[in-house]
């Protein structure tokens, strides 16, 4: 029967209820039973959320993304994939002006997530227009000052705590104390060039370059074929990036190109720079294209609207992900950061990795790179400040690659959530180096469809500082107050912040004052050498050696003969691996991922959450992490008795550890469901199943429904 209590949304500053309808049937989706509950589905230009008497007692929607738990019954505009209606029993995708209204709406969302609705009991009007409403402001090209960011900024005042320890590289100073950090302001050094983007609206306000690099050269060519320093090793090896010139150009101008890049090495082939290795990723690495296509194949596999369909991909389960591709291009970009490890940590060589923007792969590379080399990059606070440095500052085109506006779909590619994926792969492999939790990767890739944040909005830091000077709808005065997705109280209470954070990462010891100033005088000594006898003339120096190929990659010929290819590496490369692997890990130094046959796994946490019939009850990491969560506050507990200033205990402390009792029954799809639903056993054309049955009832019992709502929030 439909509810007759009357439940109503809550809104978020700045966001206005667009349409509704009553007495919709939100089907559970485990099986064929058509069981569910009725409901009040409303389109809001933030979410659409469906409202029963359950959401309305847990509050819903009370905080931007519902606490980070209560998220089963609402999905962002910005998330949906595809709708598909149901017009007597047969599927159809929605696009466009609709003719006849359906019975049922399928809708697929970004992170995976499937719903089913049943517009049966609907009045006919109602039904009109809450799909029309639904199709139009989720799949029309929207202007980018239409987007609810922009409607939140306005409107929501900006309250937040101010204890965001992340760097944003918006200031020149930034840049200079990264330098000053890695030791690279050596042969680096912070330009302004760029200053009211008089050079590039591409580039940022603030860059790094070698430190003989004029302004004029910056200027000549709005920054295309100047290296741009992105993080310097230990023993002064460089990372660099560096975009190229466009392909179609005339001979006169293709000239006069060279002659600028000509001028270029000349200035900068001298000591102290040291070797360099060029990569194309445009030859080394795939296509955008094609990893656009392969992550669209591997989503697919985890679109489950029913437990049928799940029983069926799962008896050819491996054929499928492996047809795929989606694992094989996370290896292939983790080996080519292994690649760049080894020359910067073995053999001392700068690298300059080429792309013709530089703000996609180049991305990931370099992210990677310094995720595996520094372990400052694997700290909460290091691995948002590289965010920002190497993706929001550096350029990389969020609103673009994620289509948040729905104006091409060729330009779309899940560049970041590569990365996110690769960072995962080491995550698993050495939990206690990371600071941070799958789950913090978990919830940052959905962050990219919040419209809360501005920070995966842009295309680069031009656009958002050009769409932030605009009038306040409230205050009529001043620039939009954007928020930053870093502000992680924003959309997450303090005891479900705990789960961002790893309980067991080997937090890096601080050195006494004699070891500092021992270890920061030899590194300086060892950076004021000159050139080594070993090393080669400079005839071989910084940019030599390579520049012809170089500039032949630049004017559009390809040298993918002359760079070694990923399918075969080198045999330095076999050993450089090998011989890391053999022996003990240091948490605080390099690490090298396994990227042999099975060990690039999926990311189960993301891609299996939101499938009932994919959880393991009492199992998972979850489980794990909620055991280790309760010694600790057992621990912290047994402390706090020990200490006379028993008054001031830590549970009583904003980050103190959450209480999980019970623990060994959570599921593993918690923190993000806590339904805990039977999974339909599948009809299988032996006596298994049936001889299970006899011996043990426990199959057909419901797992016991655990609620941790009252504790958690």
């Amino acid at each position: 029967e439909p509810i007759e209590k009357e439940v109503n949304p809550h809104l978020l500053p700045g966001e206005l209820l667009l349409c509704e309808a009553s007495t919709v049937y939100k089907y559970v989706q485990e099986d064929g039973s058509n069981r569910g509950t009725y409901g009040k589905l409303v389109c809001t230009n933030f979410k659409i959320s469906f409202l029963d008497d359950d959401s309305f007692l847990e509050n819903f929607g009370r905080s931007v993304r519902d606490n980070f738990i209560n998220i089963t019954n609402t999905f962002l505009i910005l998330t949906f994939l595809f709708i598909f209606a149901v017009y007597d029993e047969k599927k159809k995708l929605l696009t466009g002006q609709l003719r006849k209204y359906p019975e049922k709406l399928i809708i697929y969302c970004k992170d995976l997530r499937v719903f089913n609705f049943c517009l049966r009991y609907t009045k006919e009007e109602e039904v009109k227009r809450i799909v029309s409403g639904i199709v139009h402001h989720s799949q029309t090209p929207k202007l980018l000052k239409r987007l609810f960011l922009f409607s939140y900024a306005s409107a929501a005042p900006n309250n937040t705590d101010g204890r965001n320890q992340t760097v944003m590289f918006e200031t020149l100073e930034d840049w200079r104390d990264e330098l000053e950090r890695t030791k690279g302001n050596v042969k680096y050094k912070a330009v302004t060039t760029n200053e009211g983007y008089r050079v590039s609206e591409k580039l940022p306000l603030y860059f790094v370059v070698p430190i003989c690099i004029s302004e004029e050269s910056i200027l000549k060519y709005e920054g295309r074929g100047i290296p741009i320093w992105c993080w310097s090793c230990h023993n002064g090896a460089a990372l660099l990036k560096m975009s190229t010139f466009p392909k179609e150009q005339d001979d006169s101008t293709s000239q006069m190109q060279k002659a600028f890049l000509d001028g270029i090495y000349k200035t900068i082939s001298k000591p102290p720079y040291e070797l360099l290795k060029m990569d194309d990723l445009s030859s080394s690495l795939p296509s955008l294209q094609d990893i656009q296509t392969a992550y669209t194949r591997f989503k697919q596999l985890f679109l489950i609207d029913n437990s049928t369909d799940f029983w069926a991909t799962d008896v050819k389960w491996f054929s499928l992900l492996e047809s795929t591709n989606w694992l094989e291009i996370i290896r292939r970009v983790l080996k080519k950061a292994i690649e760049v490890a080894e020359c910067l940590e073995i053999q001392h060589t700068n690298v300059l990795l080429i792309e013709e923007s530089a703000t996609d792969l180049c991305c990931v590379i370099s992210s990677l790179v310094q995720v595996m080399m520094d372990s400052y990059s694997r700290t909460k606070s290091g691995f948002q400040s590289l965010i920002q440095k190497e993706w929001v500052i550096g350029g990389h085109s969020f609103l673009d690659r994620c289509n948040h506006l729905h104006k091409s779909e060729k330009e779309e590619a899940p560049v970041f959530l590569l990365l996110l994926n690769c960072v995962w792969q080491l995550v698993q492999q050495y939990p206690p180096a990371f600071e941070f939790t799958e789950t913090y990767l978990t919830v940052l890739s959905d962050s990219l469809y919040v419209p809360i944040f501005s920070t995966f909005f842009f295309n680069s830091q031009h656009q958002r500082d050009t769409n932030k000077s605009g009038e306040s709808l409230k205050t009529q005065s001043g620039p939009f107050r954007f928020l930053t997705v870093w502000d992680w109280c924003v959309q997450f209470d303090p005891k479900a912040l705990a789960f961002l954070n790893n309980p067991l990462y080997a937090e890096k010891p601080k050195p006494d004052r004699s070891q500092r100033k021992t270890a920061r005088f030899k590194h300086q000594r060892q950076l004021s050498l000159p050139l080594t006898q070993a090393k080669p003339s400079t005839k071989r120096g910084f940019f030599r050696e390579e520049t012809d190929h170089l500039i032949k990659n630049i004017l559009g010929k390809r040298i993918g003969k002359f760079i070694n290819s990923s399918d075969e590496p080198p045999n330095s490369l076999r050993e450089f691996y090998d011989s890391w692997h053999s022996k003990p890990v240091d948490y605080h130094g390099l690490l090298l991922p396994r990227i042999d046959g099975p060990e690039i796994k999926v990311w189960a946490q993301r891609y299996l959450r939101w499938i009932p019939e994919a959880q393991l009850h009492g199992g998972g990491t979850i489980a794990t992490a909620a055991k280790i969560l309760d010694l600790m506050e057992e621990v912290q507990s047994l402390q706090v008795k020990m200490d006379e200033e028993h008054s001031q205990a830590v549970s009583g402390d904003a980050h103190s550890v959450p209480m999980l009792r019970n623990s060994a029954r959570l599921s593993s799809l918690f923190p993000f469901a806590l339904l805990q639903r039977q999974s339909v056993k599948p009809a299988l054309p032996t006596s298994t199943w049936k001889d299970l049955e006899d011996e043990d009832d426990l199959v057909k019992r419901d797992d016991e429904f655990v609620d941790l709502s009252g504790d958690m929030l």
